[in-house]
């Protein structure tokens, strides 16, 4: 390993490499916890006011790690401890807005509209949830075009914190689910965030791209957003009966340290039905063990951003 400034956190994480595996490493405990350190989370206090809002951009080049499902669940819990929050659809696929229950093709505005007319301010774009204090801005297939037609733009890295400025004072937190590519929508989230927040499945494919994107938010962070922070990684889709899973937890844990939240999630037959009826994981089952796991995420985040 290559030595870095001990004083740049970034260059410390670019250069952590995921260790060996171990066949001498004690795998047999089913507790994520184990893995990635338990720690006291405090309860959330109640805000005297809100605003101005953390951005924080759910990032990973691979898709099917949880991005989206986090999104919605995490903006779910967040919103229940008195945050209030704006999740920002920036997949083409408009997979975050069919969890609330929406069609994304019977959309007459997106956020592709926002982002590509003058005329269209976010507060016609901006829809209500089923949870309150939690408000959505949907996107379509419409929003594929943009990549395209941004190219020609004037400081077209910087299009969507333009159009998110003027609600940042009216936010505590906007969540930005990205597509699951590094191109051009996915630097405009990284651009407009104050933080990442990287999901990873518990599988080696998985693992062995949190390099490359550390690598491009590192670019970002030099060249277009110096103050961007990783906020951690989460473990997500979490199996305690298998070995590889508890395999790769325990060395992401090993190789990113205290960066890896402790809270895991792991994975439940609940997550595909909350899909199907439209509605976070806190809301549709309440007292899940995964609605249990994104409360305590919630937590763990506000107690990192706010202290």
């Amino acid at each position: 390993m290559s030595s870095v400034d001990s004083n740049d956190k970034w260059a410390a994480l670019r250069s952590a490499q995921v260790p060996p595996a171990d066949g001498d490493n004690d795998l047999t405990s089913p507790d994520p916890e184990s893995y990635t350190g338990k720690r006291d989370i405090p309860q959330p206090q109640p805000l005297e006011r809100h605003g101005p809002a953390r951005v924080i951009a759910m990032a990973n080049q691979k898709g099917g790690v949880g991005k989206t499902t986090t999104t919605i669940n995490l903006g779910a819990a967040l919103a229940e401890y008195g945050r209030k929050v704006l999740l920002v659809d920036f997949d083409p696929q408009g997979a975050l807005s069919v969890g609330f229950g929406i069609n994304p093709h019977t959309l007459d505005l997106s956020v592709y509209n926002l982002l590509m007319q003058e005329d269209v301010d976010i507060d016609d774009v901006m829809m209500k949830t089923n949870v309150a204090g939690l408000r959505l801005l949907p996107a379509n297939i419409d929003l594929s075009a943009a990549e395209i037609q941004l190219v020609n733009e004037v400081a077209r890295e910087q299009t969507l914190a333009r159009v998110l400025r003027p609600v940042i004072p009216d936010f505590d937190f906007v969540l930005i689910d990205c597509q699951p590519s590094l191109g051009l929508l996915t630097i405009n989230a990284l651009t407009a965030a104050h933080s990442v927040l990287v999901p990873l499945e518990c599988e080696f494919f998985s693992l062995r791209g949190v390099a490359l994107l550390l690598d491009t938010v590192d670019k970002v962070r030099e060249r277009l957003n110096y103050d961007l922070e990783l906020d951690g990684i989460l473990a997500t889709m979490y199996d305690s009966r298998t070995t590889h899973s508890r395999q790769v937890l325990q060395r992401v844990s090993e190789a990113f340290g205290d960066k890896v939240f402790s809270t895991v999630i792991a994975r439940t037959v609940r997550f595909p039905e909350t899909t199907v009826a439209g509605e976070p994981i806190t809301t549709w089952a309440p007292a899940s063990s995964g609605a249990r796991a994104y409360r305590q995420l919630a937590r763990e985040l506000i107690a990192t951003v706010e202290k």
